[in-house]
C-alpha cells in the first residue's frame, strides 16, 4: 500500500476535528504572544491537487505568512519532507527562530523559508534602456567632440586609428568589462565594494570620490560657458560674428564670406576669439595664477542653473536619473548627425576630412602617439571614476554585462570617430574661407575649437541662429551627462558606506554635495578661472586616477585572484570569461597603466593657456592637487592595520581575505519544519 493510503487511513473523524481546534488554539495563543512566528496552522492544508491561494514570487518560489516557501504538490511529498525533517529534529528559520517538530494530524507540509537579507532593498534601473544610456551619456562627453578629433589629426590622421584600437582592445574595454562585473556582482559603490575584494584597498574608494569633485569643480564651468553660449544665441545676429561691439579690439578682423578684401595677419583675432577671451572669461583682466580677480556674475549665475539641473536630476537616484539620459544622451546624437549633413554640404569641406583621415604611417614611430592612444581610449571610456561601478550595481545580478560593455565601449569610440568628421568639414570650410591651411586653423585643441573656431563657422553659416542653438545645447547636455554620472558615483559610494545616516536623508546629502562643487568652482568663475581650469585638468586627475586603477586591477587580480573573479561571473551570466580576457587582467592592463603613468612622468606636458605659461610653481600645486586624492591609499592601509585586532600577522592576513557577498548565497533556502 502507498504512503498515501495509509496515512488516511490512519486518520479517523475525531481525530480530524481534535486536530483543527487544536490548531485553532495554538493560532489564538501566536496572536496573543505576537511573537510573529509560524505556527503550524497557519500552513496550507496539503491536498492531492496542487496548492492554491498562494502568491508567487519572481523566483518561482511562493508566500504565506511573510515567509517564502515552497509547497509540496502531493501529500507523497510531504511525507518524505516529515521523515527528513523528523531525523534532522528542529530546525531554524530565515529570522533564527527554531521551530518546534511536533506535527498536527492534519496532514503532512513543508515550510521552506529562503534566506532573506533585513537590509534595505536596493533601488534598481527602471529599464535595461535606462542602464545603457546612462553608460554611453557618462562615457560620451566634451572628450569624445573637442579631444579626439585634434589627437588623430595631430598623431597621424588615419595611422592613429591603429594605435587607437589596439589600446582600446587590450586596456580600455577590459577595465570597462571588469567595473561592470565588479559592480554588478557586489552590488556596492566604490567605497563599500572593497571589503569584498581586498579591505586594505578601500583608500582606493575615497581618493576616487575626490577625485569627482575635483572633476566637479571644473568640468560644470565649461558647461557654463556654453550656457552663456546658448543664451547669447538668441539674436538674429550672432555677438561673435562682427567686431562691432564693446569687447572689441583693434586687431579684431571679420571673415563673413563676403569680405574679400579682408587680409589675415599673425597679429589678427576673430570676432569669436574676442567674444569668448574678452567678454565670456574676461581673462585679460587677470594677469595670471597669482591673481585671479573677481568672480564673473554672469558666469556665477549660469553655473547656479547648471547646478540647479544636476540636483533635481540626480536627487532620487538612478529611477530620476535614468529618465533624464532618454533626451541628454540621444539628443546629441541627432545634433552631430544634422550638423554632419550641414558640414557636408559647406565650400572646402572635402580638405578637412582629407586632412582629418590622410595616414601618416611615419608617426607610428613616435611614443608620442601611443601615449597619446592610451590616454585617450582610458579616459574616454572612464574606468576608474566609481561611475561603472556605481550604475552596474543597480542592475539585476544576472543582466549580461559582458554585452552590455561591448556595446557601449564599440558606441563610445564611433562616436569619438564620428565627431572627428563634424569638427573636420567645418575646419576645411573654415581654411578655405581664410585662403590657409587647415593646419593653421587647427591649431587650437580643447575648449578653444569649440568656443572659438566652430563657433566662428556657425556665425559663417546661414541660419546661424539656429545652428547655434542646437550646438550650444549638444555640448551642455554632452557635459550633463557626465556630471549626472560623476556625482552619482560619489552618491552610491557614501549611501553604501554610510547607510544608516545617509539613506533616509539622500536628498539633504546630495544638496550638500552639490553646495561643496559649486562653491569649489568658484575658483574657475573668476577673470582667471580658465587657468584655474587648465591646471585642474592637466594635474588635479590624470596621474591619480591612472595610479589609482593600476591599484585597482593589481587588488583585483592578483590579491582577489583572476579564478575567484572570473568564477564570480560565470555565476552571474553563466559562462566562464576566456584567456583573453584573464590575461588582459593579470598581465596586459597594468602594462598599459603602468605605461601612461611612466610615460607622464617622463615628459611632464607644457601647459601653457593662450599667451600665458604657467611658472614652475603651478606645476608643484599641481602635483600637490594630484597627490591630495592619492594619499587616501596609502593613508587607509596605515589606518587599517593600526586599528585592526590581533597581532601583526593576524592584521595583515584579514587586510587581503575578502569578506564574502551576500551575493555569493543566493537562492539559499532552509526547511524550517516537516509538519
Amino acid at each position: 500500500m502507498e504512503a498515501e493510503d495509509i496515512m488516511m487511513a490512519s486518520v479517523s473523524p475525531a481525530e480530524k476535528d481534535e486536530a483543527q481546534r487544536d490548531d485553532e488554539r495554538e493560532k489564538l495563543v501566536a496572536e496573543e504572544s505576537g511573537d510573529g512566528r509560524a505556527t503550524p496552522s497557519e500552513a496550507p492544508p496539503a491536498e492531492k491537487e496542487p496548492l492554491k491561494n498562494w502568491s508567487s514570487t519572481e523566483s518561482g518560489q511562493q508566500v504565506s505568512n511573510g515567509f517564502t516557501v515552497s509547497p509540496p504538490q502531493t501529500l507523497q511529498e510531504g511525507a518524505a519532507a516529515a521523515a527528513a525533517a523528523a531525523a534532522a529534529g528542529a530546525t531554524t528559520s530565515s529570522g533564527g527562530t527554531t521551530l518546534g517538530s511536533s506535527a498536527p494530524l492534519g496532514g503532512l507540509r513543508t515550510l521552506v523559508v529562503q534566506q532573506t537579507s533585513l537590509e534595505r532593498p536596493r533601488e534598481t534601473w527602471s529599464k535595461k534602456m535606462d542602464f545603457l544610456l546612462s553608460v554611453i551619456g557618462y562615457a560620451v562627453d566634451l572628450g569624445n567632440v573637442w579631444r579626439f578629433p585634434y589627437i588623430c589629426y595631430q598623431n597621424g590622421g588615419g595611422a592613429f586609428l591603429l594605435p587607437y584600437l589596439l589600446m582600446a582592445v587590450f586596456g580600455g574595454v577590459p577595465l570597462f568589462y571588469m567595473e561592470l562585473a565588479l559592480g554588478q556582482f557586489h552590488h556596492s559603490g566604490c567605497i563599500s565594494i572593497w571589503k569584498h575584494i581586498c579591505p586594505i584597498f578601500k583608500g582606493i574608494g575615497f581618493a576616487i570620490c575626490i577625485i569627482a569633485l575635483y572633476i566637479a569643480f571644473y568640468y560644470n564651468t565649461i558647461m557654463a560657458w556654453a550656457l552663456y553660449y546658448l543664451l547669447s544665441s538668441f539674436q538674429s545676429t550672432l555677438p561673435w560674428s562682427n567686431c562691432n561691439n564693446r569687447w572689441n579690439t583693434a586687431n579684431c578682423n571679420s571673415y563673413m564670406s563676403t569680405d574679400h578684401n579682408v587680409s589675415w595677419s599673425n597679429s589678427s583675432t576673430s570676432p569669436a576669439e574676442e567674444f569668448y577671451t574678452r567678454q565670456v572669461l574676461q581673462v585679460h583682466l587677470s594677469p595670471g595664477l597669482h591673481q585671479l580677480g573677481s568672480v564673473s556674475w554672469q558666469l556665477a549665475l549660469c553655473l547656479l542653473f547648471i547646478f540647479t539641473i544636476v540636483y533635481f536630476s540626480i536627487w532620487k537616484g538612478v529611477k530620476t536619473s535614468g529618465k533624464v539620459v532618454w533626451v541628454t544622451a540621444t539628443f546629441p546624437y541627432v545634433v552631430l548627425l544634422v550638423l554632419l549633413i550641414r558640414g557636408a554640404t559647406l565650400p572646402g569641406a572635402w580638405r578637412g576630412v582629407v586632412f582629418y583621415l590622410k595616414p601618416d604611417w611615419e608617426k607610428l614611430l613616435s611614443t608620442t602617439v601611443w601615449i597619446d592612444a592610451a590616454a585617450q581610449i582610458f579616459f574616454s571610456l572612464g574606468p576608474g571614476f566609481g561611475v561603472l561601478l556605481a550604475f552596474a550595481s543597480y542592475n539585476p545580478f544576472h543582466n549580461n554585462c559582458y554585452k552590455d560593455a561591448l556595446v557601449t565601449s564599440s558606441i563610445n569610440c564611433l562616436t569619438s570617430f564620428l565627431s572627428g568628421f563634424v569638427i573636420f568639414t567645418v575646419l576645411g570650410y573654415m581654411a578655405e574661407m581664410r585662403q590657409q591651411e587647415v593646419g593653421a586653423v587647427a591649431k587650437d585643441a580643447g575648449p578653444s575649437l569649440l568656443f572659438i573656431i566652430y563657433a566662428e563657422a556657425i556665425a559663417n553659416m546661414p541660419a546661424a541662429t539656429f545652428f547655434s542653438i542646437i550646438f550650444f545645447l549638444m555640448i551642455i547636455m554632452l557635459g550633463l551627462d557626465s556630471t549626472f554620472a560623476g556625482l552619482e558615483g560619489v552618491i552610491t559610494a557614501m549611501l553604501d558606506e554610510y547607510p544608516h545616516v545617509l539613506v533616509k536623508k539622500r536628498e539633504k546629502f546630495v544638496l550638500g554635495l552639490v553646495c561643496v562643487c559649486y562653491l569649489g568652482a568658484l575658483s574657475t568663475l573668476t577673470y582667471g578661472g580658465a587657468f584655474v581650469v587648465k591646471l585642474f585638468e592637466e594635474y588635479a586627475t590624470g596621474p591619480a586616477v591612472i595610479t589609482v586603477v593600476l591599484l585597482e586591477v593589481v587588488a583585483v587580480s592578483w590579491f582577489y585572484g583572476t579564478n575567484r573573479f572570473c568564477s564570480d561571473i560565470q555565476l552571474m551570466l553563466g559562462f566562464y570569461p576566456g584567456c583573453f580576457w584573464r590575461l588582459c587582467w593579470v598581465a596586459i592592463c597594468p602594462c598599459f597603466l603602468l605605461f601612461i603613468i611612466i610615460s607622464f612622468l617622463a615628459f611632464p606636458p607644457e601647459v601653457r593657456l593662450f599667451d600665458y605659461h604657467y611658472p614652475p610653481w603651478t606645476t608643484v600645486l599641481g602635483y600637490c592637487i594630484g597627490v591630495s586624492s592619492f594619499i587616501c591609499v596609502p593613508a587607509y592601509m596605515i589606518f587599517y592595520l593600526l586599528t585592526a585586532r590581533g597581532t601583526f600577522k593576524q592584521r595583515l592576513l584579514k587586510s587581503i581575505t575578502a569578506e564574502p557577498s551576500s551575493e555569493q548565497h543566493r537562492g539559499a533556502a532552509v526547511v524550517t519544519n516537516a509538519v
